[in-house]
C-alpha cells in the first residue's frame, strides 16, 4: 500500500511563519523576505514527508492567511474595493484577509467563518453580480514548479468547485448556479496546465459533501464534475473528503470518473458501512482516511490494520491517508523537551503522524506482522492503564439531575429585577473582556512562568495594570468594566492549568486564522478544579471602581472544544466535569461581591455535527445543559453574560436562547449583522450585543460607522434589550487602536441615546 496526506501545517516547527507575516505587516522586513520565508518552509515540509517516504505529498497546501481565500483569488474573485486600493498583489491578498486602513483607502476584511468543525476560520469570498470567475493566479503551478525544483513531485491540492461554490457569499441576485460556466471552464483550465506540467494526479477537496445534500445539491455537484471529468487529459483526479461521511451522493460519486476517492473513516461514521454495503468501484483508489488529521493521540495500530485488510481482502485498490489535513495538529514532538514521556508516549503530532503512516503501511505489507516491533509497541501502549481517574468527579457527574441544569426564577423575573439592581443606562457599554497584551505583560507572565520573579512581584504587577485598565474604562466612559485577563496566557490554557485532570505542552502550535496561533490543552484525566482561578484579580479590580467590574470564566463546552480530548470517554461526560468545576469558580466569584459574570463560550458551534439530524441529541442536549449547569446555582441579581466567536448561529439561535444566560454578545460585524434578522425572527428572549466593530482587523471604526451599526441593530433589537461593545476581546490589537476605537465606541452610543431620547 501506499501513503499519502491531505495536508501539512504550514506555519512551520516554531510558528516562523506567523512572526514573519507580522514582521512584514509592522513594516520590519520586506515582502522578499516574507516570501523567502514561506519558501524555506515549504522546502522543508516537502522534504520532511519525502524522507518519511510519503507517496503522495500535497502542494499548494501551504498559504500566507487561508487556503479558501487563495482559491478565490486563483478564480479572480477580487472585490472592486480592495483592486481600487492600488496595492500590490500580496497586501490586496491581505486587506481582504485583515482589512486595510492606511493612504491608499479604508476597508473591512472579509467576513470569517469556522472552518467546518474545527478551530481553524476561513475567509468567505465574496461574489457579486459582475464577477467574472476565471483563472487568475499562478500560485498552484508556482507550487508545483517549485517542489519539482526541490526534487519533490507532489500532489496539487485546490478546494473543489462545489464546495467553494457553497461557502462563497452572493452579494446580489445571482446564485452558484449562474457561475457554473465560469468556474468549471476555470477548473479545466487548471487541469490543462497541471497536464503540461506534468503532474500525475489533481486533488480536489470537497469537504461540503458530508454535510446534508438535497437532491439539487447532488445534481449540481453531478454536473459539475461531469463537465470538468470529461477534460482530464489524462491527469488523475482525486476526489478528497473529509470531516465525516458521504451517505447522500456515495453512489454518484463512485459513477463519476475520479481516479480517487478520499474517504475518512475517522469521523466518518458510515463510511465503512457505505462500502460494505454499496461496494467500492474496481477501477478507483480509495485514499483511506485513518489516520486522525484533528487529535494528537497514537494510532490504534490493531484497530487501523483490520480496516485496512477487511478492505484489502475485498481487492480494493487503497492507500493510506490521513483523515484530514495535518494542519489541524501541532508540527512536531520533538520540541515538547519538558514533557514526561509518561505522556509523550501517546501523542502524535504532524511529524509523527508521518511515522505512523509509515509503520502501519509496514505492518499491512508484512505477513507475520503480529511479531513486529512496531506492532508489538503499539498494542503494549493500548493495553496500559493511564493515570487521571478521578472516583470522586465521576460521581458527581452520575448524581446530576434535571434540577442542576435549572437556574430559577425564569429568565423574564431576572431581567426585571437586574435592571432594578444595576441601573445601567440603555444601551450599556461594555467589552468582551481583554485587553491588549502588550511586551511587558508577555515578558512578566514568562519570568514568573519561569521562577524569575517572586510571587510577590508578579502580583504587584498584575494588579499595577488591573488599576491602570480600570481607570482607563472610567475614563474612556465605559458603563460595565473587565479587569483585562493580563494574567491569561489564553482563554482556555489558563484555566486547564488551574485544573486537575489536564496537561500542557510547550510548543504544541496550531493555526486558527491568518497569523493566530493557539496551543489547545490536553484533557489527559478526570477534571476538578485545583483552586480558585480568578476570584482575586476579579475582586481586586472591582475594589477599585464603583461601576460594575465582570467575572471572566471560560465556559466547559468551549474548554473542551478547544483542548485535545480524551478518547476514553465521551465528550458528554468531560464536558460535565470541566462544568462542575467551572460552577464552583462562579459561586466563589459571586460570594466575594461579582454581580455580573461572563461565561464565554466562544466555540459552542465548533463541535456541532455537520448533520442536522445529530445536532441534538449527539451534541446540543448535553452542550447546553453543561453551560446551564455552570450558572443554575446564582442568584436572581447576579448577571450571567456569555460571549461567541465567528460561527453560523441562525440555524441553533433557539438552543442557543436556551442557555438561559442574560446577556449573550455574538462576533457578527464581519457578516455585515446579518444575524439581527434571526434574532427578530425568532424573538430571541436574551439581552444581546451583537459586535459593532471587528477587532480581528487593526482598523479603527469611526464613530459614523458604530452610529450605522447601532442603528442597524436598534432596527431590529429593542433599546432595552440592547449592549454595544466590540465583536471580541482585545487581546491581540495595541493599545492605540483600542483606546481610540472604545472612544468612537462610547462617543457613538452616547449620540445615539441622545437622538433617540434614551
Amino acid at each position: 500500500m501506499q501513503t499519502s496526506v491531505i495536508g501539512f501545517p504550514r506555519i512551520g516547527t516554531l510558528r516562523e511563519l506567523k512572526f514573519a507575516s507580522e514582521k512584514y505587516f509592522r513594516g520590519e522586513i520586506s515582502s522578499q523576505e516574507l516570501l523567502d520565508t514561506a519558501k524555506n518552509l515549504r522546502k522543508i515540509h516537502w522534504t520532511t514527508q519525502k524522507n518519511e517516504g510519503i507517496d503522495f505529498i500535497p502542494s499548494n497546501d501551504f498559504s500566507f492567511y487561508d487556503t479558501l481565500l487563495d482559491t478565490a483569488a486563483a478564480l479572480g474573485i477580487v472585490p472592486r474595493r480592495y483592486k481600487e486600493l492600488n496595492l500590490s498583489g500580496l497586501d490586496t491578498y491581505f486587506a481582504m484577509a485583515r482589512g486595510y486602513q492606511g493612504e491608499s483607502g479604508d476597508v473591512k476584511a472579509l467576513a470569517m467563518k469556522k472552518w467546518f468543525n474545527t478551530n481553524y476560520h476561513y475567509m468567505v469570498p465574496e461574489i457579486d453580480d459582475n464577477t467574472v470567475l476565471k483563472l487568475s493566479d499562478n500560485k498552484p503551478f508556482e507550487l508545483f514548479t517549485e517542489a519539482l525544483d526541490n526534487g519533490v513531485k507532489t500532489t496539487p491540492v485546490i478546494i473543489g468547485p462545489y464546495t467553494f461554490l457553497e461557502l462563497a457569499r452572493y452579494i446580489g441576485t445571482k446564485t452558484k448556479e449562474n457561475f457554473f460556466g465560469n468556474i468549471t471552464d476555470a477548473y479545466i483550465q487548471i487541469i490543462g496546465k497541471f497536464v503540461t506540467l506534468g503532474a500525475e494526479w489533481l486533488q480536489l477537496d470537497e469537504p461540503c459533501l458530508v454535510k446534508d445534500m438535497s437532491r439539487e445539491n447532488i445534481e449540481f455537484f453531478n454536473s459539475l464534475y461531469t463537465k470538468i471529468l470529461e477534460n482530464k487529459n489524462g491527469l488523475k483526479i482525486r476526489l478528497q473528503t473529509y470531516f465525516g461521511d458521504v451517505r447522500d451522493c456515495y453512489k454518484e460519486i463512485c459513477a463519476l470518473d475520479f481516479d480517487g476517492i478520499g474517504l475518512d473513516f475517522i469521523e466518518g461514521k458510515k463510511t465503512h458501512e457505505l462500502i460494505e454495503k454499496n461496494g467500492f468501484p474496481c477501477d478507483k483508489v480509495l485514499f483511506a482516511g485513518v489516520v486522525n488529521g484533528k487529535n494528537i493521540w497514537r494510532n490504534n495500530y490493531e484497530k487501523t490494520v483490520e480496516l485496512l485488510k477487511n478492505l484489502q481482502n475485498k481487492s480494493i485498490n487503497t492507500v493510506i491517508n490521513t483523515s484530514c489535513s495535518l494542519l489541524h495538529i501541532p508540527y512536531t514532538l520533538k520540541n515538547e523537551v519538558k514533557l514526561s514521556d509518561t505522556y509523550k508516549k501517546h501523542f502524535s503530532y504532524a511529524s509523527e503522524k508521518l511515522v505512523e503512516l509509515n509503520e502501519i503501511k509496514k505492518i499491512i505489507e508484512t505477513e507475520d506482522y503480529c511479531n513486529l516491533p512496531e506492532y508489538t509497541a503499539n498494542i503494549k501502549l493500548f493495553s496500559e492503564e493511564r493515570s487521571g481517574c478521578n472516583t470522586n468527579v465521576k460521581e458527581k457527574v452520575n448524581a446530576l439531575s434535571e434540577k442542576d441544569f435549572t437556574r430559577l426564577p425564569v429568565f423574564t423575573e431576572r431581567e426585571k429585577i437586574q435592571k432594578e439592581e444595576f441601573k445601567l443606562p440603555l444601551l450599556p457599554t461594555t467589552t468582551i473582556g481583554s485587553f491588549p497584551q502588550t511586551s511587558d505583560v508577555r515578558q512578566t507572565r514568562a519570568s514568573y512562568k519561569k521562577a524569575n520573579i517572586s510571587e510577590t512581584d508578579y502580583e504587584k504587577f498584575m494588579k499595577s495594570k488591573i488599576a491602570e485598565c480600570i481607570e482607563l474604562q472610567e475614563n474612556i466612559g465605559l458603563d460595565v468594566l473587565v479587569h483585562g485577563e493580563f494574567e491569561r496566557n489564553d482563554m482556555v490554557e489558563y484555566f486547564g492549568e488551574c485544573l486537575d485532570g489536564y496537561i500542557f505542552t510547550e510548543k504544541a502550535w496550531v493555526q486558527s486564522y491568518g497569523t493566530r496561533c493557539v496551543k489547545p490543552p490536553i484533557v489527559w484525566g478526570d477534571i476538578s478544579r485545583a483552586k480558585p482561578m480568578t476570584v482575586k484579580w476579579s475582586t481586586y479590580a472591582q475594589s477599585l471602581t464603583e461601576k460594575p467590574v465582570k467575572g471572566m470564566l471560560t465556559g466547559p463546552v468551549t474548554i473542551l472544544n478547544w483542548s485535545f480530548p480524551r478518547e476514553d470517554i465521551s465528550l458528554k461526560e468531560s464536558a460535565y466535569q470541566i462544568a462542575l468545576a467551572i460552577r464552583e469558580e462562579v459561586l466563589d466569584l459571586e460570594a466575594s461581591g461579582i454581580k455580573i459574570i461572563q461565561i464565554d463560550e466562544a466555540a459552542l458551534r465548533e463541535k456541532l455535527p455537520l448533520r442536522k439530524c445529530d445536532w441534538n441529541k449527539e451534541y446540543l442536549d448535553w452542550a447546553i445543559k453543561a453551560f446551564r449547569l455552570v450558572h443554575s446555582g446564582v442568584k436572581s441579581e447576579t448577571q450571567i453574560h456569555t460571549h461567541m466567536c465567528y460561527s453560523e448561529f441562525a440555524d441553533i439561535i433557539e438552543d442557543i436562547d436556551n442557555m438561559d444566560a442574560d446577556v449573550i454578545t455574538f462576533e457578527a460585524s464581519r457578516s455585515d449583522l446579518t444575524l439581527l434578522d434571526v434574532l427578530k425572527a425568532k424573538k430571541f428572549r436574551t439581552e444581546v450585543g451583537p459586535g459593532v466593530y471587528d477587532i480581528h482587523s487593526p482598523r479603527i471604526p469611526t464613530v459614523e460607522e458604530i452610529k450605522s451599526a447601532i442603528n442597524k441593530m436598534l432596527s431590529k433589537v429593542s433599546y432595552n434589550k440592547l449592549w454595544i461593545n466590540p465583536d471580541c476581546g482585545l487581546k491581540t490589537r495595541g493599545n492605540e487602536e483600542t483606546v481610540q476605537s472604545l472612544k468612537n465606541l462610547v462617543k457613538a452610543t452616547k449620540e445615539i441615546r441622545e437622538e433617540n431620547n434614551l
